[in-house]
């Protein structure tokens, strides 16, 4: 039975498995990926029912780029084809839009797309979902780092009144609150260079399903699972 007063905040999403996923069916890794993104919509849905305030999901990671062009092209006009197709749903639901990540080297035609799918989602105040595109934790730190720099240099930041709360306006979740959740499916057991700063006291849940596969129930599970836990947070 669902705690209503226990719904975690924020969940954060690994998808992981497409290309197995896809494998096993004896089709292209491609076909897992279209698959995959099918897979976001319902997610979405059940978490916005839940109540769930802000979803984050990682889609592209920075080292991505090593995978053969074919499969990235194709990965791009997928997601740039649901950007297109799911604005209304956004809009009906009340859902905002956030993406983060480095815009290099993005295709030109998915950052315009990117752009006026914020915009557009910009005022809505219901469930924030942000989508973690072209995403690394390690290269997201040091851009904080950079941008909190030149601000030291043009003295308009004393680097002896830096703290963490300070810091964490410097990230590209500037304004997002840390999850209090993170779920990877395909039975893999790390995090893979996500959200390293903000998942310091996150609680985990790993599934073998592959992303594909991941459905209504499997979510539910895993909120489940988590309103079982006792947080700590340091105390005892």
């Amino acid at each position: 039975m669902f705690d209503k007063n226990s719904i975690p905040k924020h969940v954060a999403i690994i998808m992981d498995g497409n290309g197995r996923w896809a494998k096993q069916r004896g089709l292209p890794r491609t076909a897992g990926h279209r698959e995959g993104i099918k897979r976001i919509k319902e997610i979405v849905n059940v978490a916005n029912n839940l109540g769930i305030e802000y979803l984050t999901f990682f889609v592209f990671s920075t080292e991505n780029w090593n995978r053969p062009k074919r499969e990235i092209d194709m990965l791009m006009h997928y997601l740039d084809n649901f950007l297109k197709n799911e604005l209304e749903y956004l809009k009906d639901n009340n859902i905002r839009l956030i993406v983060i990540g480095r815009e290099k080297p993005l295709p030109h035609y998915l950052l315009k797309r990117i752009k006026f799918a914020q915009d557009y989602s910009k005022n809505n105040k219901g469930m924030t979902l942000i989508v973690a595109l072209n995403y690394g934790a390690r290269q997201e730190i040091v851009d904080a780092v950079k941008r909190y720099a030149l601000l030291v240099f043009d003295r308009k930041e004393n680097p002896f009144q830096l703290d963490e709360e300070k810091f964490s306006r410097f990230l590209y979740t500037q304004g997002i609150p840390d999850p209090d959740l993170l779920i990877r499916t395909s039975g893999e057991i790390r995090v893979s260079n996500f959200l390293l700063w903000q998942i310091s006291y996150t609680e985990f849940y790993f599934t073998k399903k592959y992303w594909p596969d991941f459905k209504e129930d499997d979510f539910l599970e895993a909120i489940y699972d988590y309103q079982k836990r006792q947080r700590r947070f340091g105390r005892i």
